[in-house]
């Protein structure tokens, strides 16, 4: 299932607007540069590998995301770069990248074992012998859900020049089974009445990602806390993995 903030067009064109450029995407960046070639799962509109192709990046890059309307602003700004409609299920993997990364929190789209396992076995096959695996999750001993309220709107241009006003809630006193569910609201001239729609999203700690990655036939080679590779603590924003073939 794909998110409906992903799918409807006339919000998945607000996408970067909402989530602008900062130390989560230098991060990331910084890794492109290193490697030849890059596979970005859950790719939206393809902010990452765009900006590394525009820096000079003459290797494959390939952007997968299971959303049209994010893939559309991907093609239109990069037509030069490999953009794949769909899931992890749509390739066989032939070791064909030196670095696999999935950015933006995608990871926590997988809200089933099987989703978790599909992915990493993927991304496993997927890498040649000596790249790596990397993505973020947000901390669940952090608890950023309880910071996901009504209150805090987000304040955005829409590329047609309109305002748009955004607020989070999350029902209930937080994860069940792992899972938050949660509703953004939309408001702006471009709607006639304010535009809800409902998200999930997965939490899961270190531990059980060092499982699913082992299980995937991947080890964990470093985990950090922040953007800035200072140490995971229960304090720590993220759960940033970097991961190979075990």
């Amino acid at each position: 299932m794909v998110d409906q903030a992903f799918a409807d067009p006339s919000l998945a064109v607000l996408y970067d607007s909402l989530n602008p450029w900062g130390p989560g995407d230098d991060f990331y960046l910084g890794l492109l540069r290193e490697a030849g070639s890059v596979l970005d799962i859950g790719c939206g509109t393809g902010r990452l590998l765009r900006r590394a192709r525009a820096e000079g990046h003459r290797g494959r890059l390939m952007g997968l995301d299971p959303a049209p309307a994010m893939l559309v602003q991907a093609r239109r700004a990069r037509p030069d770069i490999e953009w794949v409609l769909g899931d992890v299920r749509v390739r066989h993997w032939r070791q064909e990248f030196d670095l696999v990364v999935m950015t933006g929190h995608a990871f926590q789209e997988l809200l089933t074992d099987d989703d978790i396992r599909t992915c990493l076995h993927a991304a496993h096959a997927a890498l040649r012998g000596d790249g790596r695996l990397v993505f973020e999750t947000r901390n669940p001993a952090a608890r950023p859900w309880e910071r996901w309220t009504p209150d805090r709107v987000h304040e955005i241009t829409a590329p047609d020049g309109t305002p748009v006003r955004v607020r989070h809630e999350t029902p209930g006193t937080g994860p069940e089974r792992g899972r938050v569910r949660f509703t953004e609201t939309y408001a702006g001239p471009r709607w006639p009445a304010p535009r809800s729609v409902h998200g999930v999203l997965r939490f899961l700690d270190a531990t059980a990602l060092e499982g699913f990655l082992a299980e995937a036939g991947l080890a964990v080679t470093a985990q950090y806390g922040d953007w800035n590779r200072a140490p995971l603590t229960p304090e720590a924003p993220e759960i940033i993995t970097v991961a190979r073939r075990a």
